[in-house]
């Protein structure tokens, strides 16, 4: 185990600030700090506010990281960090404190894919990914259907929402609700307690003319505010438990059948489940029952490690470091639009840093 690679993680795509420490495949510390609550007073993220959000949390939670994981920032092997897609003022706080630290501490820097992330996060609780791996990526700002045969450099996308992501569609409905923001967990609550069968909503592209792998769920929010809508102006009311089980049913199925529809079509025996939506307790239900009639093993990791984590960066940079490739550079830049197939910003130039000064790596760490 000391052999394999020591590796810090920052994340910071949008508003969790994460840091994570893994050594090889084993998750050692994942400290998050999160601005979640200053965000639901205006319904959603403020950009700006989360900004300023990771610029006050980004060292004390560094700090508690390497607390946790009992070790000093000198012992690490690399630094990694989210360097896209995500919000951009976000990524740059984030980018920005990796090249101070891997500077200061003459460490590789390593920029790796938000998405790429989720994917590999999973190595840290049921061992190394199978290759290839196909992978569901389901949060506030992407649904994706990935085939992944190497995470480190070989990520192809299948398919990926049209218009809305899946947890931008639970928020917009628990606003329509007026259940608060985020909607995800509260939808997840109250749908238990409701029918999923009570009103029949639609499944976006779901014809056998339309894209296969391809996501749409802007009719389905449209649909169900309307029907809301619709309800109070006739000043009935509104079965709230039932109209979130019906909405959440509309969407794990379409989830989960384009998502097993993949593994047949390109002989993936495996299905990893990953992003903030993961962590829905229906999803998972419906992803196991479908994944066991069709003979896909399903892997789906814990729900903190669904939601944006330092772990998952660190994960994917330990894998990086594993397998030789290559470091980025210190010009490295946040990309708010990074395509998955990018599964890291490789350097085009190789840095010396005995020029550092020895005063900065002391006023960093000892």
């Amino acid at each position: 185990m000391a052999d394999e690679p020591l590796v810090l993680g920052i994340e910071t795509s949008c508003d969790e600030t994460g840091v994570g420490i893994v050594r090889g495949t084993t998750l050692l510390a994942d400290a998050v700090a999160s601005s979640v609550d200053t965000h639901a007073r205006y319904g959603g993220v403020v950009p700006e506010i989360a900004s300023r959000a990771h610029l006050e949390a980004m060292v004390p939670t560094i700090e508690r990281a390497l607390k946790d994981a009992g070790i000093s920032a000198r012992d690490l092997d690399g630094i990694a960090v989210t360097a896209g897609p995500g919000l951009a003022g976000a990524l740059l706080v984030g980018v920005s404190a990796a090249k101070a630290y891997a500077y200061a501490l003459n460490k590789p820097l390593y920029g790796v894919n938000h998405l790429a992330s989720h994917i590999c996060v999973d190595q840290l609780e049921h061992g190394p990914l199978p290759e290839p791996t196909m992978a569901l990526l389901v949060s506030g700002g992407h649904s994706s259907l990935l085939l992944a045969p190497d995470i480190t450099n070989d990520v192809r996308p299948l398919g990926a929402t049209i218009d809305d992501a899946a947890g931008e569609a639970f928020d917009k409905i628990a606003r329509v609700l007026n259940l608060g923001f985020p909607g995800g967990p509260v939808i997840d609550r109250l749908a238990k307690e409701g029918d999923p069968k009570a009103i029949a909503f639609p499944r976006g592209l779901s014809g056998s003319r339309d894209p296969a792998y391809d996501f749409s769920f802007s009719g389905l929010k449209t649909s169900v505010a309307r029907w809301i809508e619709a309800k109070r102006a006739a000043g009935e009311e509104v079965p709230v438990r039932d109209v979130a089980a019906s909405f959440q049913e509309a969407v794990v199925d379409v989830l989960t059948r384009k998502a097993v529809r993949a593994c047949k079509d390109e002989g993936v025996g495996h299905l990893m489940i990953g992003g903030g939506v993961a962590a829905n307790s229906r999803l998972r239900t419906l992803a196991q029952e479908r994944c066991e009639r069709a003979g896909i093993r399903l892997r789906v990791p814990r729900p903190g490690l669904c939601t944006d984590n330092g772990a998952m960066v660190a994960a994917l940079g330990a894998e990086m470091v594993a397998r030789n490739r290559p470091a980025s550079d210190l010009e490295l830049s946040a990309d708010s639009s990074l395509p998955v197939t990018e599964t890291h910003v490789p350097g085009v130039h190789t840095h010396g840093h005995d020029h550092v000064h020895e005063i900065s790596k002391d006023n960093l760490y000892s």
